[in-house]
């Protein structure tokens, strides 16, 4: 895998950095929502809890995953795949916050993409060294809505690749409300997340909290 660097210092609060043709990073976009996004996230956990899934290849994900809204995603060594319940309590997901959805919509229409109804949201947690390997998301049935990515708590060296595992990567970090939102040609494009450094965030500590918005079927 061949990569370069694509700006480890983020552009300015507001601006929208171009790093594809459909691919977009909303900086700060998410911040207006913090004050419910926070507490919401918490209120889930009493629902829930995270929890590290198993690979099919029998790898134990070093990420954190809650699930909520229509559908969830889970994976064991069975595969990867979307689920109306949890397998492992035969309950339906939590339902997804009405402004969970508002923002994600609110972010795909300013990326350019119009009427994304997101049923499911998949809410991940990376402590310290915690990584997400480069994957394309591609268990949708949906694959014309865009994937919306919200990032909160400590910032994160995101990786975007191209079609191709072995294509280049660009880097770019990801710091606290920022959003990103990628979907037509580009929807299947590869990234991932660099190991979670030791870092602090006044609202979260050492964690990062990441929102993934997908529209499955």
């Amino acid at each position: 895998m061949k990569s370069i660097t694509f700006d480890l210092f983020p552009p300015s609060h507001g601006s929208r950095e171009v790093i594809g043709p459909r691919s977009f990073i909303l900086r700060g976009f998410a911040e207006p929502y913090v004050d419910k996004l926070l507490p919401a996230i918490h209120a889930l956990q009493q629902q829930t809890a995270f929890r590290y899934l198993v690979t099919p290849g029998g790898f134990t994900m070093s990420v954190g995953l809650m699930n909520c809204g229509q559908l969830g995603w889970f994976s064991d060594r069975d595969g990867y795949r979307y689920t109306e319940k949890d397998p492992e309590t035969g309950l339906a997901w939590p339902s997804m916050p009405a402004f969970f959805a508002q923002l994600a919509r609110e972010a795909a229409a300013e990326a350019g993409f119009d009427n994304f109804k997101p049923d499911a949201c998949l809410v991940n947690r990376y402590l310290p060294g915690s990584r997400l390997s480069l994957h394309q998301d591609k268990s949708e049935d949906d694959l014309n809505s865009p994937i919306v990515s919200v990032s909160l708590g400590a910032p994160a060296i995101f990786l975007f690749g191209t079609l191709e595992r072995s294509g280049k990567t660009v880097r770019t970090q990801l710091v606290h409300g920022d959003v990103v939102v990628w979907g037509g040609e580009d929807r299947l494009r590869y990234h991932g997340v660099l190991p979670l450094r030791e870092d602090h965030h006044p609202l979260l500590g050492a964690q990062r909290i990441n929102l993934t918005f997908r529209k499955v079927r």
